[in-house]
């Protein structure tokens, strides 16, 4: 089935952002130095301390999507007032360094999941299903690569598939008792896949909040560059998936590795 050219300006739109996800680069420009330099004012076992705070804020985040993303239905998204949250909440975290990053992250993020899940509704998801509110919580997955990810096969359809059987396990399980996670290996599994992912990120953020001089000011910054990443990560998933659903993946998936990584001007239409 072939592709209308505007829906094929979405996808090219969504591969733009998906293919790109350097968190790195946006937070460079906030605190005027390369981040490397960040993680060298990071104090000892900061990465321990990272994992612990970026797991916790999944488990959270799986508990909200679980309990909250119920609704139907298409709808305006309100992310300005997740923006708005979530530059408080940095605020705060921000001034208190690595301590209060540890403390605000599953703040954050669960904002940031609302926020997700709006933009999922706007592009026709149905949050009731379990497979929905998960794909809400995969987005967390789509913004860094790992140092184990292969650069031939780094891309977004790379990353999907490397989640894909532990989504498929945990919505079958979710499906069948609801929220009685403890102890189960298939919500055990994406957790611990999720925060391999999205700690590539919060270790960045962590690095870039460590600069003494950013401060309460500094920290609100980046966690607006934060959520604004993530809500790009959120449009781009959620349009590839509405395209699939209108065509089917195959042909979707054809039409997105052929289109190149990076354009100079695109027509932005995924809003």
């Amino acid at each position: 089935m072939q592709m209308s050219t505007e829906d094929l300006n979405d996808l090219r739109c969504a591969k733009q952002v998906l293919e790109n996800p350097s968190l790195a680069a946006k937070v460079t420009n906030i605190i005027g130095s390369p981040i490397e330099k960040g993680f060298d004012l990071l104090p000892g076992k900061w990465s321990e301390a990272v994992s612990t705070a970026t797991k916790k804020a999944l488990e959270i985040a799986l508990d909200l999507a679980l309990m909250t993303l119920d609704r139907d239905g298409r709808g305006q998204s309100q992310n300005i007032w997740h923006k708005l949250a979530v530059v408080i909440s940095g605020g705060t975290g921000g001034a208190l360094g690595l301590p209060g990053l540890i403390v605000e992250l599953p703040v954050s993020t669960g904002i940031m999941l609302r926020s997700i899940a709006d933009i999922a509704r706007g592009e026709g998801e149905r949050l009731n299903l379990p497979e929905v509110k998960l794909a809400c919580i995969e987005v967390f997955a789509l913004g860094g690569r790992t140092s184990k990810d292969d650069a031939s096969e780094s891309g977004y359809f790379a990353v999907r598939a490397a989640l894909a059987t532990a989504v498929s396990e945990a919505a079958e399980f979710i499906a069948e008792r609801g929220l009685a996670k403890e102890g189960a290996p298939a919500i055990a599994r994406l957790i611990s896949l999720l925060t391999e992912r999205f700690g590539v990120t919060v270790s960045e953020k962590a690095a870039a909040q460590a600069v003494p001089a950013l401060g309460a000011v500094g920290g609100a910054l980046i966690n607006l560059v934060f959520i604004d990443h993530f809500q790009d990560m959120a449009r781009g998933h959620f349009t590839v998936r509405r395209l699939e659903r209108k065509y089917d993946p195959f042909t979707v998936r054809t039409a997105y590795i052929a289109l190149p990584n990076k354009l100079p001007h695109v027509t932005q239409r995924i809003r």
